[in-house]
């Protein structure tokens, strides 16, 4: 018998408590009872996203957030800058240009961070955009992006600030009024400790100027309507209420311990994840590691798919593989939410024996003690 860990960056592990949560009979999504669980969610979520606005809850995965903050933040026919470093990021554009917006791509190499002064610059040179849409941590490259300097710098302009940080919302610092963005999103399945469903949008009043410009063309992405609704505790369609309830359980793990040290605690395991790989003589992808996530390049004379089959197979754990461009040269490792110290260490622990079984030349137990080093000088 093997405990599982899934340390992949999303879904995440989920803590039983949450998960118990889900076993409770069905209640009905218009009661007193139902009003009152979103009355505590809308606090809880308001101190992870260290807002004062509400924060809208749609019954969708993560791009169904970024979908509704393309169709009601730019209208048709309007422009868009894109900080395009990634596959998560590279869906931007795709959606913009399904609903008839016009997508700069501002493009990035993968696994580098947004330079803000291109951002800048490309602002001037399209003082028509009404929006830029960038990315918190690219969950595809395991890279942290600077929003909070990108913010400075929108924000001297009239286009608005959308932020996706669907996998970084929860995992690493991010402070949307005081830095600025306009509009956050997050996901339920990763730092917040939930199963997928959930999908949360945060509009602030820049944004909503520009929301309620023009009549949005969307009917369930409406974030009129949602945001009406916020102001009742409501919904303006059936939630997934169960969800809400597990994401109650979560928040109120993630409100005990506070969400700076939240954030100190992803650093600690990014640090020392990044610590334990360098010890074993692998790279991590990103020149900018996002906290909630560790990408790494693939070592010679192995696939990524033998690694992510052997550490499954052997210990339990499972990897995700790269995506887009950059499938099966890297391999993505999640310690994000539930995740702790000792999973990180765990993890590493199974990657030194997989790769010692599969050929490569590590030296057992070197890359377990570097992270045990950092946890030990960061506690």
């Amino acid at each position: 018998m093997r405990k599982p860990r899934l340390m992949t960056p999303g879904p995440a592990m989920v803590p039983e408590e949450v998960l118990l949560e889900l076993a409770r009979p069905v209640i009905h999504h218009r009661s007193e009872e139902a009003k009152q669980v979103l009355v505590e969610v809308a606090e809880g979520l308001k101190r992870v996203f260290q807002t004062k606005n509400d924060v809208l809850i749609l019954t969708s995965s993560g791009t169904g957030a970024m979908e509704a903050a393309v169709v009601n933040v730019v209208p048709p026919g309007g422009k868009a800058i894109v900080l395009n470093a990634g596959h998560f990021a590279a869906r931007w554009v795709a959606i913009c240009k399904a609903h008839g917006i016009e997508a700069v791509s501002l493009d990035t190499e993968w696994g580098q961070a947004v330079d803000p002064a291109q951002v800048a610059e490309a602002l001037k040179q399209h003082p028509d955009a009404v929006a830029v849409f960038g990315t918190l941590s690219e969950t595809s490259t395991g890279t942290g992006h600077p929003v909070k300097e990108i913010g400075e710098i929108v924000a001297k302009t009239d286009a608005v600030f959308v932020v996706d940080g669907i996998s970084g919302v929860g995992a690493m610092e991010c402070r949307q009024d005081d830095w600025k963005i306009d509009v956050l999103l997050a996901g339920s399945q990763k730092a917040l400790m939930v199963p997928p469903g959930l999908a949360f949008v945060s509009v602030g009043p820049k944004a909503w100027a520009k929301i309620n410009a023009f009549d949005s063309p969307s009917f369930y992405f409406n974030l009129k309507a949602a945001g009406a609704k916020a102001k009742e505790f409501d919904t303006p369609y059936t939630p997934a209420h169960t969800l809400i309830l597990a994401l109650r359980a979560a928040l109120r793990q993630i409100n005990a311990e506070g969400i700076e040290n939240v954030w100190k605690r992803h650093e600690r395991m990014s640090d020392a994840c990044t610590a334990g790989l360098r010890a074993l003589g692998i790279e991590p992808f990103s020149a900018r590691p996002a906290e909630g996530l560790t990408a790494f390049v693939v070592p010679a004379g192995v696939k990524d798919s033998q690694i992510r089959g052997k550490v499954l197979e052997r210990f339990g754990v499972t990897l995700a593989g790269g995506q887009g461009k950059i499938k099966g040269k890297i391999v993505r490792l999640g310690h994000m939410g539930y995740a702790d110290e000792l999973d990180v260490v765990a993890t590493l622990a199974a990657l030194e024996a997989a790769l010692s079984e599969l050929g490569v030349a590590v030296e057992p137990g070197k890359g377990v003690a570097a992270a045990q080093r950092v946890l030990l000088a960061k506690n």
